[in-house]
């Protein structure tokens, strides 16, 4: 009998790839808030492309999760070049 594996289900559903930049504590929470952003924004882009949200409140949605992540990035004093 078939038996699942939910950890191959959940590295699928919420894939989170290693950091390459520069080690530093706030580069590496930034990271993670960035990944968070982006999955949420793949759920919200099918779910309107679905039909399942109206696109004013995808936008809505989207919005919000943009001003979050530039106050995780303001916070944490991420400059504009997170890369060096």
């Amino acid at each position: 009998m078939f038996q699942p594996n939910y950890e191959d289900k959940n590295r699928f559903l919420y894939a989170c790839d290693r950091y390459h930049g520069k080690l530093q504590p706030n580069n590496l929470i930034f990271n993670a808030n960035l990944q968070e952003f982006t999955q949420r924004v793949s759920y919200i882009a099918n779910l309107e492309t679905a039909g399942k949200l109206s696109p004013q409140i995808a936008f809505g949605q989207l919005e919000a999760l943009w001003k979050q992540l530039e106050d995780s990035k303001n916070k944490l004093g991420i400059g504009s070049d997170i890369s060096v």
